[in-house]
């Protein structure tokens, strides 16, 4: 089952392909997973079908903050250290690779993300940007894991290669995340055979694709949630993006109008345009 925003409000799809169903309100004040699936069957089997979904889906967050993992892929581990060479800071992402205690980072305000066909920024002062698709987890305020949404966490390579410290620089500023196209509530977590993919367009040409599976990714998502929500609250849950696997090479930077797909596994597409 999948759930949408929209400028005209929340919706669910149920099994049954083309029809949807409109929803009172978000999914931000549910507590379990298993209770907001109870709540959505419920709603389906009640409620009148609508035959098509509205155009012009919105990033499906409301008040939550965004939060986001780092180096949870050893391709990321190999990526970071390699841009930061030059600065000493390789030494760092080998430690938190094997570390216990993840990398956890504030990545955006709901202002700061943008929605499917929405653009998203390239900073004036970075010279070497990438896009991340990473699978995204919808937290409840109690730390539940919700539901499951692709993001994209657009970074500035250069400015965090420069210096580790200026991680907040290269990866907070507006529109430096995307989040759709819709948030699928799964009764099981997703399967380490998931494959996420990314496509990136110039020009209508392709100049870098790339997959990675679920499996490759090191840290659980349950211990994320946990380690995030350690002295921390979230009234209105939130959301926490879990790392990349794919990483362009180091030649490759995103240029204005250039296109970016994103695609997981049961979830859906999430196509955004860069400015």
């Amino acid at each position: 089952m999948k759930i949408y925003r929209t400028a005209g409000g929340w919706f669910a799809e149920g099994a049954e392909p083309g029809k949807v169903f409109r929803i009172p309100e978000g999914p931000q004040s549910v507590t379990t997973r298993e209770d907001l699936h109870a709540y959505l069957q419920q709603l389906i089997q009640s409620a009148p079908a609508l035959e098509n979904l509205p155009e012009n889906l919105l990033a499906p967050i409301e008040n939550q903050e965004v939060w986001a993992a780092g180096v949870t892929y050893f391709r990321s581990r190999d990526a970071r250290i390699e841009e930061s060479k030059d600065a000493g800071g390789g030494d760092f992402y080998s430690r938190v690779y094997d570390a216990a205690r993840p990398e956890l980072f504030f990545k955006a305000t709901p202002s700061r993300v943008v929605g499917p066909g929405q653009s998203v920024r390239i900073r004036k002062d970075s010279k070497w940007n990438v896009p991340e698709p990473e699978l995204t987890l919808l937290v409840s305020p109690k730390g539940a894991i919700l539901g499951y949404t692709i993001g994209n966490d657009m970074s500035s390579r250069d400015i965090e290669g420069e210096n580790p410290l200026y991680l907040p620089q290269a990866k907070v500023y507006d529109r430096c995340c995307a989040l759709g196209p819709a948030i699928l509530i799964s009764p099981e977590p997703l399967s380490g055979d998931t494959v996420i993919a990314l496509q990136i367009r110039r020009a209508g040409s392709e100049v870098f694709s790339g997959t990675t599976p679920l499996s490759k990714m090191k840290r659980r998502p349950p211990d994320l949630v946990e380690y995030l929500f350690r002295d921390n609250s979230f009234p209105g849950g939130c959301f926490l993006l879990t790392g990349t696997g794919i990483v362009p090479p180091d030649s490759f930077s995103l240029q204005p109008r250039d296109e970016i797909e994103m695609r997981i596994d049961g979830i859906g597409v999430l196509r955004n345009y860069v400015e």
